[in-house]
């Protein structure tokens, strides 16, 4: 079995990650795997380019212009859709014809159009579709929040500048409707809450979506001892806690809760300000979100390699994951396999992995009050950090999740084309 799996970068973003460990996983299991991204970030020989990467910024130009232009050249909620408008024809590569499935993960931003992905249905070639956002099954946004227009047929999109029945958003929906019955196609969600979501639209009546969640390889992200790892990041505080995210300061990450939780610990949980160290990791765009932190903090940038990662998780009490929503959580995952004890919103994907006061904690959505009891608890619990390893073993190692997949690759290939 041949399997391509399709993702806009090799590395940058949740997505790229999960989609890069999935192959990775694939091919340790016996699986030609092969990933196809816009552009190749490493010498990785089983990842390979879709095409020239100025051509792919001319669709990815080309696109945020129209949406600009709908919004009456607003550049509110510029990033926040996507209408896949121009892209990639990945048929005419010598990946495409060589492979038996086509896995499609986040494909937006100039790698595929909506044009190519009837193209690809249209080949004959089986395609699974793991959805890393809400894209897939909404017209344009990439997370619906509140809105539950793609229930029936979006319109009136928030994310317009002119919502109308007609509108951007409502197009693109009918048209991914369309293409939808062209092949066999099965989609995936990589946790319960997007499942159901997903479920829930129009787009996927009366399709199965299936709920597979990402992988982690226990060889990469390894437990180290918590006394060591501080020394090599040169800590001495008596408790460090973790933030990660590509990038710290987007909205969605909610960094301005934990800023609130950091001085509610200060200020009414008893805590000295030097008695916590604050570990971030990830790019900051604007440079005064680290203002008025309430504790000392470290920030390492941008941290891509898992050997970093580990010592990071294994140096800390607590990874927190403050995020307006999470479609699954990889960073949470990554913690508790190197022992370190995370705290997030009870509000979505995270609540696959977290199970209260057992493995974690889940605070109220919103609440820095309930995500400073949360870190308190953490600081406090008693709960063996090889327990908190053998749990992500268990659920989310490369062969159990490689096995699933493999699974489903079977199942999509003995269904028939529609007529």
């Amino acid at each position: 079995m041949r399997v391509l799996i399709v993702n806009t970068s090799e590395c940058t973003g949740g997505a790229a990650v999960a989609a890069k460990r999935l192959t990775q996983a694939l091919i340790n299991n016996g699986v030609k795997a092969k990933m196809l991204v816009c552009e190749k970030q490493t010498d990785a020989l089983y990842v390979a380019s879709c095409g020239p990467l100025l051509r792919i910024m001319r669709h990815f130009v080309w696109e945020r212009f129209v949406i600009w232009a709908t919004n009456l050249f607003s550049r509110r909620n510029l990033f926040e859709v996507s209408i896949a408008n121009a892209g990639e024809d990945i048929t005419r590569t010598s990946e495409f014809a060589e492979a038996d499935i086509i896995h499609l993960h986040w494909t937006c931003q100039g790698m595929l159009s909506l044009s190519g992905i009837r193209k690809i249905l249209r080949s004959g070639k089986p395609v699974v579709w793991t959805m890393h956002d809400m894209w897939p099954c909404t017209g344009i946004c990439h997370h619906a929040h509140e809105c539950n227009r793609y229930e029936e047929a979006c319109g009136e999109c928030r994310f317009l500048r002119f919502p109308g029945k007609k509108d951007l958003s409502h197009r693109v929906f009918e048209r991914k409707r369309r293409i939808y019955s062209e092949g066999r196609l099965a989609f995936v969600a990589v946790s319960t809450w997007l499942a159901k979501r997903a479920a829930a639209s129009a787009l996927l009546q009366g399709r199965q979506v299936a709920t597979i969640p990402n992988s982690l390889s226990l060889e990469k992200f390894r437990l180290s001892d918590r006394t060591d790892m501080r020394s090599l990041l040169h800590l001495s505080a008596k408790h460090v806690i973790a933030f990660g995210a590509a990038r710290i300061d987007a909205p969605i990450k909610g960094f301005s809760y934990l800023k609130q939780a950091l001085s509610l610990l200060v200020r009414e949980k008893g805590y000295a300000p030097n008695d916590i160290h604050l570990l971030l990791f990830g790019n900051v765009k604007d440079a005064h979100t680290l203002d008025d932190i309430s504790v000392p903090y470290t920030h390492l940038g941008l941290v891509r390699d898992e050997s970093t990662l580990s010592q990071i998780y294994s140096a800390s009490d607590v990874l927190v994951s403050s995020s307006l929503y999470e479609t699954f959580g990889q960073t949470i995952i990554e913690a508790q396999a190197c022992g370190c004890l995370p705290v997030s919103f009870d509000n979505s994907g995270q609540t696959d992995i977290i199970s209260h006061r057992r493995n974690g904690y889940l605070a109220r959505y919103l609440s820095p009050e309930d995500l400073a009891e949360g870190i308190d608890w953490c600081l406090h619990a008693h709960i063996d950090r090889h327990e908190l390893r053998k749990i992500v073993l268990g659920r989310y190692s490369e062969s159990k999740i490689a096995q699933q997949y493999i699974a489903l690759y079977h199942q999509i290939l003995k269904q028939k084309l529609p007529q």
